[in-house]
């Protein structure tokens, strides 16, 4: 009686079965234009160089907010500049009577830094309450920027070494290649627009590494079962089969973590902006490249044809040679 006050929930298929897109029609002109989009971001990085935050770059970071009234930036550059205290970056911060001062390392380290973080608190007094103080010396800047940037390349040897063990180094290659174009876009972006590169973008770096590999396995499974299921199948015809039939999950895993992100991008405030953004650009460049890089880099690299033939021989071989022992 109780089950049939339940209600049936069927499934809904938001791509047909039998859907078949013909992304290796297409596979060269992507590959190309990737690496095109990847050597562009270098150049970007190279050129403009990364917007790097107090946590990479050293200085002080002060938030102040108005007693009443919105902040008036204009205003306050003026004043703050007149210090004589170098470049001092002023923005809003979240809300319009919110303002964060970034104040850039002073000569002379920290005991001419304070001083001149206790004068801009000083000067600003009148009109605003200091809410939050950061200061980060020269020396603790240089070693998070090189451990930040160590914590992205053993992340991606890590994730190649895993991939190599679990299918084979076409897979690998591709993976690296995919996973290096996902995080060199995300930093180029960040260097074209000069947004501020901090430890919380390292961070969504990595969270994006996990992301992406996480899709390139899954189609790679996949075409590892169908390179066992259909021995004559023609490899490109195979690789387009394979991403055709993981395209559902893909695409609807992005769209959630999408909505997931640009939620927190619009209602999470300005402190963990930065991370939602990289993170944003990481899921729609992941998935991208999950279906348009890793995959169609084994139509022209090869790759075996099944496993499961040479692990039952090398197995047989083994029982034949301690049975004549």
């Amino acid at each position: 009686m109780l089950m049939k006050l339940i209600p049936v929930f069927k499934g809904f298929d938001f791509f047909p079965h039998d859907l078949n897109l013909p992304f290796m029609k297409f596979k060269a002109p992507a590959l190309i234009g990737s690496i095109l989009a990847m050597l562009i971001s270098i150049a970007l990085c190279l050129t403009f160089g990364l917007n790097y935050g107090v946590d990479f770059k050293g200085g002080s970071l002060i938030e102040l907010q108005t007693k009443s009234g919105n902040a008036d930036i204009s205003a306050l550059r003026e004043k703050l500049n007149g210090l004589g205290f170098g470049n001092v970056q002023i923005q809003e911060f979240g809300t319009p009577n919110d303002v964060l001062v970034r104040l850039e390392e002073q000569p002379g380290g920290e005991t001419a830094q304070q001083p001149a973080v206790q004068k801009v608190i000083d000067v600003t007094s009148a009109d605003y309450v200091q809410r939050r103080v950061e200061v980060v010396g020269p020396a603790v800047s240089s070693e998070l920027r090189m451990t930040g940037f160590i914590a992205v390349a053993a992340g991606l040897l890590a994730i190649v070494a895993y991939v190599w063990f679990r299918f084979e180094w076409q897979f690998a290659l591709g993976a690296i290649v995919a996973l290096s174009h996902d995080v060199l876009l995300t930093a180029g972006i960040f260097a074209l627009f000069q947004l501020e590169f901090d430890l919380s973008t390292v961070a969504a770096l990595l969270t994006i590494l996990g992301y992406s590999v996480n899709d390139t396995v899954v189609v790679s499974d996949r075409i590892r079962e169908n390179l066992r299921k259909f021995k004559k199948m023609e490899l490109n015809q195979l690789l387009n089969l394979s991403i055709n039939e993981t395209l559902s999950r893909t695409i609807l895993t992005g769209i959630t973590a999408i909505a997931v992100l640009v939620s927190l991008y619009i209602f999470g405030g300005e402190v963990i902006r930065s991370f939602n953004l990289a993170m944003l650009l990481g899921v729609v460049i992941g998935t991208y490249s999950s279906i348009f890089i890793a995959a169609p880099l084994l139509g022209y690299l090869g790759v075996k044809r099944d496993w499961s033939d040479t692990a039952a021989k090398a197995v047989a071989a083994t029982k034949t040679s301690r049975a004549k022992a």
